[in-house]
């Protein structure tokens, strides 16, 4: 459950704050007339996500043996792939989110209000089919239920933080929240990697390579409350594959040099 808590309150987190940009800017800029247009695209963009949702979880469902390995696998490294996405993308551009949020809203402005209800349509849709992408991929090393659950409660505080955000009732250390949850997100990536190469090394897709390469379940079973936690959140393995550990430890490595090669740009004045 605490994966999926943690990927919706990230990712909804995100969606309120660039939700307070918008409606902010409509403010600032003597528009609040114009903010039904943002309230009527973020409505109306929970259908996409759910109906991404539903074809996922139906998909996964109906499919069996081979076929169901195939799908599990392929879906953890697209979430993966998404997921690196996301972080990359908050590294280079956290300092700018402003000033673009800003200069969209202006420009749609001159359109008219459908472009508003666009602009917010697509924001909201596009973070909500990542999450659900991402939901997917948990519930099939948690279940439905806890990554429901999590889901739910993570949005409900999400939520909540955004009206304070957005009300000036609390202050949050945004920049600080993101930076925590960036670097717990890329261990989470990096799981689903290996997870992925997992299941595809047991339909022959991929090599595995010498398996295992170590046995660590007598210590700390996989099986057990601890070590579904930390398979879940971590992509733990107590007697994983050689292709299962290459691909983790070097995707932190790609991405930590990637991430320190490409700088986040100054913040315009």
């Amino acid at each position: 459950m605490l994966p999926s808590l943690l990927l919706a309150l990230r990712e909804g987190l995100e969606i309120a704050l660039l939700l307070s940009l918008l409606l902010g800017t409509l403010h600032r800029l003597g528009q609040s007339i114009m903010q039904k247009h943002i309230w009527r695209g973020t409505g109306s963009a929970p259908l996409v996500s759910l109906l991404g949702a539903g074809v996922l979880t139906t998909l996964g469902m109906r499919l069996e043996g081979k076929s169901e390995a195939i799908f599990e696998g392929l879906t953890m490294l697209l979430a993966a792939a998404v997921l690196t996405w996301a972080i990359v993308w908050f590294h280079h551009r956290s300092r700018q989110w402003r000033e673009h949020i800003a200069a969209q809203v202006e420009h749609r402005l001159t359109q008219g209000g459908t472009a508003l209800y666009w602009l917010a349509f697509i924001i909201v849709a596009r973070e909500g089919l990542e999450l659900a992408l991402f939901l997917t991929a948990t519930s099939l090393r948690s279940g439905s239920l806890p990554s429901a659950v999590g889901g739910g409660l993570g949005l409900v505080v999400a939520a909540l933080l955004g009206w304070g955000l957005y009300a000036t009732v609390i202050r949050l250390n945004l920049r600080g929240f993101f930076f925590i949850t960036n670097g717990m997100l890329v261990l989470f990536a990096a799981g689903l990697l290996a997870h992925g190469v997992h299941e595809l090394n047991q339909v022959g897709w991929l090599p595995s390579g010498p398996a295992p390469i170590w046995n660590l379940n007598a210590f700390l079973d996989e099986n057990s409350v601890l070590g579904q936690f930390l398979k879940t959140l971590f992509g733990y393995n107590g007697d994983p594959a050689f292709s299962e550990v290459a691909a983790y430890f070097l995707y932190l490595v790609l991405l930590g040099v990637g991430l320190r090669w490409l700088k986040p740009p100054a913040r315009t004045a």
